[in-house]
């Protein structure tokens, strides 16, 4: 009787105790997987939105991006959710906006079974349709110059940021707008045509006549 309970023992001791140890090691080496596997499946990637321009003079806008393939992507604009739409088997998206005027900021999210990805970078537009503020100060229409007065500096205003030609040629434009240009004179009259144009592409045109004689 106690040589039999003696080789159970022996039995435990050599089988059933490394048995038992790796019967732990495998249930929590499984729970450990099952944690990283729920860890990744948590885990969103952030949609990545294409470059937009700084500013444009139309409403309508397309707006591309990549995120996970067959994905959610939701649209927000100034923070508000505007539109969804389900990006393709290679992850692309593209949405078709029409812009309120002034700032426009943009950012995608992924939102998957009620959890969402972080937002993309925010990207800001500017929506402008009207023309730029333009002013010609010197010389006055109609202006006339004689013998060593051969140039003359055209002198204005508009709006900062804008770009200024003067006959074709780019102004010096301050940083609040006022614009100067050296113009040299030709014999007659010498007509002066000044054009400012925005960011987004808007233009305005101011034109006088002024003469010179030799």
């Amino acid at each position: 009787m106690v040589f039999g309970i003696v080789i159970i023992f022996v039995i435990l001791v050599k089988y059933g105790i490394p048995l038992m140890a790796n019967v732990a090691l495998f249930i929590s080496s499984s729970k450990d997987t099952q944690g990283t596997q729920e860890k990744t499946i948590a885990y969103i990637s952030s949609p990545v939105l294409n470059p937009l321009l700084d500013a444009t003079n139309s409403a309508q806008l397309i707006i591309s991006g990549n995120a996970d393939k067959n994905s959610n992507v939701e649209l927000f604009v100034n923070d508000a959710l505007k539109d969804n739409t389900t990006a393709d088997k290679n992850g692309n998206f593209q949405f078709s906006y029409t812009l309120s005027k002034g700032d426009n900021n943009i950012k995608t999210r992924v939102s998957v079974d009620n959890k969402n990805s972080d937002f993309s970078d925010i990207m800001t537009i500017s929506y402008k349709d009207s023309p730029p503020n333009l002013t010609i100060d010197s010389p006055s229409d109609g202006q006339k110059f004689s013998k060593d007065q051969n140039t003359t500096n055209v002198t204005g205003k508009t709006d900062a940021g804008d770009t200024v030609t003067v006959n074709g040629f780019i102004a010096i434009i301050n940083d609040d707008g006022t614009y100067s240009y050296s113009l040299p004179l030709k014999n007659g009259d010498n007509k002066i045509s000044v054009v400012s144009t925005d960011q987004a592409g808007n233009n305005d045109g101011k034109s006088i006549t002024i003469n010179y004689s030799q």
